[in-house]
């Protein structure tokens, strides 16, 4: 019997999942999972049983994921922004067979596929040339229960793609459970801690490690809700009408949630939170206070990536008392910090955060033996590419990232020492800094600044000299640009490869307000 079949018996009247205001009971989701699972078996598959989901966010799309891990198939999840051209880049790295589309990504998952040559392509709410229906294929597969003896495989999932092609990585053992088989590993999927917060929240889009914690919770027996896309308030009553007890949001969905009229935000009730993991990239501290303030001592930190998992965790309890910290390694790691000549530094020192996996895994990407050594510093020794500090508690603190660093004359200059004194400055809402090129110096710091006032921005005369006054000169920007906001990634990382692109020409100090 599947997991959604007992969970039908043991609770008949509840939903498992919501959507776009649509429900579905433990019953209906035991049957569309069936005839999915038994589609997926028919395909004829090459060893990596790879099935890409290019779609964006729903409850089908997440039970695609379900219904890939219990095929013992390999999830690849895609972007759904992405054009034709990048998605047949990852469905020929990964090595697709299917791809499981819906009506926005169709005709781009039609044409990638073609190119990359996969298989089948399946795309739900619009029939595209190509492709065939969901509707037809679900109804060509039997609604037997699925056997459960072939082994589980864990998802590929891709990274961003910041500084060059996305690199595909096998999600890792700290977030894989495994498992001998499919029962098995169904087994282990329950004895996940998020159960006891009761129902969970999707905020981001699922291609993304993060947001897919919630395919294994629904496994776990959590009822889930998936929004579309994120709306502040919509959150805020998801949160209130559900009572939600966990979810996992970004930086950015804070700063949204914060910007809320007061009104707004004392209209619905959260007191239902438990457990919200904050992820993707480092939170200021003025936002990370004021949702503790709000929401209380719920929201945890979790430092890593999609290559390794958790590496180090914070409470808001242990936040409050080690300000800025992204919290103490957690089991299989330990932090260290090194020097460029890769001497390992005491306490309270700055230099090349890097973690020791004690099992000797390290990090492991798909087809990419350059990329995995450059991240090494020895076997199972790895980098996630930030500079940063542990304290003589052992908590650790980034402070930069050191793909980031300028080198001016020679000069090593850290940008997240600049922008921690202008996000200090009153007319500044976000700030980034970055290289941008320098005949004589090779590179020299510019700011880039979101202002408060647009119509209005401050001096940037006056923002150099703020900057100077505080820091040493050489570290100080040089020019100054202003935008109406910057860049970031789905999970909320700034990106600063796109700010250098589009200011590789810029020295000079620029007022205008760019949209």
């Amino acid at each position: 019997m599947t997991f959604a079949a007992v969970l039908a018996r043991q609770r008949p009247g509840e939903i498992a999942l919501r959507s776009a205001g649509r429900e579905m009971s433990w019953e209906q989701v035991d049957r569309l999972l069936k005839r999915m699972v038994n589609g997926l078996l028919a395909v004829p598959f090459r060893p990596d049983r790879r099935v890409a989901v290019f779609a964006e966010n729903s409850a089908e799309t997440l039970l695609c994921y379900v219904a890939a891990m219990l095929a013992g198939c390999s999830a690849v999840p895609v972007n759904f922004h992405l054009t034709a051209d990048e998605a047949a880049y990852i469905f020929a790295d990964a090595g697709v067979d299917v791809v499981l589309a819906d009506a926005a990504t169709g005709r781009r998952a039609v044409e990638a596929a073609r190119v990359a040559g996969a298989g089948l392509v399946v795309v739900r709410g619009e029939a595209v040339a190509g492709a065939r229906s969901w509707d037809d294929w679900l109804a060509s597969a039997s609604d037997v229960e699925p056997p459960v003896d072939h082994p589980p495989l864990p998802p590929l999932v891709y990274t961003s793609g910041t500084t060059g092609k996305p690199k595909g990585t096998p999600l890792p053992p700290t977030s894989f459970v495994g498992g001998a088989d499919i029962a098995d590993h169904v087994e282990r999927l329950k004895r996940n801690r998020w159960a006891e917060f009761g129902p969970h929240l999707v905020v981001g889009p699922m291609y993304h490690s993060g947001p897919l914690v919630s395919t294994r919770l629904l496994v776990a027996g959590v009822p889930v809700t998936v929004l579309g896309r994120f709306n502040a308030e919509t959150v805020l009553s998801s949160i209130d009408k559900y009572r939600i007890g966990s979810t996992v949001m970004v930086p950015t969905h804070f700063i949204r949630l914060l910007a809320l009229p007061p009104e707004v935000r004392a209209r619905y009730d959260v007191s239902s939170l438990r457990y919200v993991l904050q992820v993707g990239a480092t939170c200021p501290v003025d936002v990370k206070r004021s949702m503790i303030e709000w929401w209380g001592e719920v929201i945890w930190e979790s430092y890593g990536a999609s290559e390794v998992g958790t590496t180090c965790l914070i409470s808001a309890t242990e936040w409050l008392a080690h300000v800025g910290s992204v919290g103490r390694p957690i089991p299989p790691f330990e932090a260290l910090v090194v020097d460029e000549q890769g001497n390992e530094l005491p306490p309270g020192r700055q230099g090349r955060l890097y973690f020791r996996d004690t099992t000797g895994r390290g990090i492991v990407y798909h087809r990419a033996p350059e990329k995995e050594r450059s991240v090494h510093l020895a076997p199972g020794v790895f980098t996630l590419g930030e500079v940063g500090y542990i304290d003589q508690d052992g908590y650790v603190y980034i402070t930069d990232r050191f793909s980031d660093m300028v080198v001016s004359g020679g000069v090593n200059i850290y940008p997240a020492e600049s922008e921690q004194v202008l996000a200090a400055h009153p007319d500044v809402v976000e700030v980034a800094c970055i290289g941008v090129p320098h005949p004589e110096m090779g590179e020299e710091l510019k700011a880039v600044v979101v202002p408060r006032d647009p119509q209005s921005p401050p001096d940037p005369a006056e923002l150099l000299t703020f900057c100077r006054d505080r820091l040493a000169h050489y570290k100080c920007p040089r020019s100054v640009a202003f935008l109406a906001a910057l860049p970031r990634s789905a999970m909320g990382k700034l990106d600063k490869r796109t700010l250098k692109e589009r200011f590789a020409s810029s020295g000079t100090l620029d007022q205008k307000i760019v949209s």
